[in-house]
């Protein structure tokens, strides 16, 4: 198997680490899964930090977890609240991932790698919550599915890139956190409306009408 491996080179790992902290925001279970399935089948060899992703044990676990949030993630509502439990675990989580991809270059670049793959995290779990929250006020829940799907065949590509083609990677995630930030902006700004909303009329009175 480690005959075939594919050897990760500098701009490879680089952008492994940070397509792991990214994808850990978004699909941590299945960043976890595929980058261990990739180890273990031998089509990359994985940095030594990240070799425990390929043992069978983790590969059960985390390929069990990235079902249950599979089909968690297409429900209206139950996937905000999946959401919500999971904020304390795919930031570290995506700090602890890269911090290990270039954990073999010593303790300073373990730190930084942690340090931008946790900002990585938070950046993507906080766009994907805005988002989910955005879209569960549809009443029709063609568009929750719709959207998953979408982040789902993203993750798989981040991922891909990140291994095949580091510097468009970097460009993909450079665009992407800029959408990010303003996707942050303008949700935000639509969730406040609607919970003014929502307010006003729980407390009787009519929302104004926009003119």
């Amino acid at each position: 198997m480690d005959a075939v491996a594919h050897l990760l080179d500098a701009p490879q790992l680089l952008a492994l680490a940070a397509a792991l902290g990214w994808a850990s925001g978004v699909r941590l279970y299945a960043a976890v899964f595929l980058v261990g399935a990739a180890g273990f089948l031998g089509w990359v060899d994985l940095p030594s930090g990240l070799h425990v992703l390929q043992h069978p044990g983790v590969l059960v676990a985390s390929g069990f977890m990235f079902a249950v949030e599979f089909f968690a993630d297409k429900i209206p509502w139950i996937d905000s609240v999946w959401d919500t439990l999971h904020t304390l675990v795919r930031i570290p989580a995506g700090a602890a991932l890269a911090g290990a991809a270039l954990g073999a270059d010593g303790q300073a670049m373990t730190w930084i790698a942690a340090l931008l793959g946790g900002t990585l995290a938070a950046t993507s779990h906080a766009t994907k919550m805005t988002t989910r929250a955005a879209v569960n006020t549809s009443p029709e829940p063609f568009s929750n599915v719709l959207v998953s799907l979408f982040e789902d065949g993203f993750v798989v590509f981040m991922l891909w890139l990140a291994a095949t083609h580091p510097l468009l990677f970097a460009l993909a995630l450079a665009v992407t956190l800029a959408v990010s930030v303003l996707l942050l902006v303008l949700l935000v700004k639509f969730l406040r409306k609607v919970a003014n909303a929502i307010s006003e009329f729980m407390h009787g009175r009519t929302a104004p009408r926009p003119y």
